[in-house]
């Protein structure tokens, strides 16, 4: 189901809600760039474990109205008043690649209504004390935080005209990364279901701008506007060590700094495998137990 949500501050949020609508509820942060209608476990499967899945488009994707100058941490406000107006009091939070950041951001900001968080394949703080940002990470990326990390006009100059391409062709991405893609994550990728689901994402996530994708990034380059040490609810950081896109010394960093994590790190992983361990961590955050997920094939 779609609808419409006011942010504190006037803005429109899009949103979708799939799985059992009676069920315990689980917001799921999207990727960068994405949109809400991300990579996720079907809806056959959602009902079968009780799961009511909320997601949105951050500011600047899809339809939701833009943000400007936004830092990790308005992600709480915003999913704050989403779970108001579904009558939602007290849930889970997981996010993949540019979600993570904002899902320790709902751990840390709402810790009265966050019950279990869980980051996969996470970027760590940009001033990190210790931490060697860009170690292992794709020179892709390394050049997209180069130039955020100086503000959005930079980054724009780039960024525009190719998800202006990616409009016109959202295979175009998957395309761009193909050099950068380990064997692990081509193989995820090369399934035909989840290749249809990213080019959904991507569609829909940059379908009348760049901005969201401009703003997250730049966002991921100043201070966050929390610490993650304040977080005092369970987190599950969960990283593939063959991940070139963020690195898996960021989770381990997060591991160490957050007190109440459990770190699960992958050797045979990289970037995307993580799409494929969600019910398995679905399970782990509508429960009370530890992690108890499969290795992933």
């Amino acid at each position: 189901m779609r609808q419409s949500v006011r942010a504190a501050d006037g803005r429109q949020l899009t949103v979708e809600t799939t799985g059992d609508p009676r069920g315990k509820p689980v917001f799921l942060l999207h990727g960068t760039p994405g949109s809400r209608l991300g990579p996720a476990p079907r809806g056959v499967v959602l009902y079968q474990q009780g799961v009511r899945l909320i997601s949105y488009d951050r500011p600047g994707y899809g339809s939701s109205d833009r943000l400007r100058m936004r830092t990790v941490a308005d992600v709480a406000q915003d999913v704050a008043a989403i779970a108001d107006a579904l009558g939602v009091e007290r849930f889970a939070v997981v996010g993949r690649s540019g979600g993570g950041p904002h899902a320790l951001a709902c751990a840390a900001l709402l810790p009265d209504r966050v019950t279990r968080a869980a980051a996969l394949v996470s970027l760590a703080p940009w001033e990190a004390e210790g931490l060697d940002w860009f170690a292992g990470m794709s020179q892709f990326n390394v050049t997209e935080y180069t130039t955020a990390s100086t503000g959005p006009d930079q980054l724009a100059v780039s960024l525009e005209p190719r998800s202006a391409a990616i409009r016109a062709n959202p295979v175009q991405l998957l395309a761009d990364l193909r050099w950068e893609l380990t064997e692990q994550d081509r193989r995820v990728v090369s399934d035909a279901g989840i290749r249809a689901l990213l080019v959904r994402n991507y569609r829909e996530g940059l379908r009348t701008s760049a901005d969201g994708w401009i703003d997250d990034a730049v966002a991921f380059c100043r201070p966050w506007g929390f610490d993650p040490a304040d977080i005092a609810v369970p987190v599950l950081l969960w990283h593939g060590e063959e991940d070139v896109f963020s690195p898996i010394s960021h989770s381990r960093w997060l591991a160490g700094r957050i007190p109440y994590a459990t770190a699960v790190l992958e050797p045979a992983a990289a970037h995307f495998t993580a799409l494929r361990v969600m019910p398995e961590i679905l399970v782990w955050l509508l429960g009370d137990r530890p992690w108890a997920g499969p290795v992933p094939a």
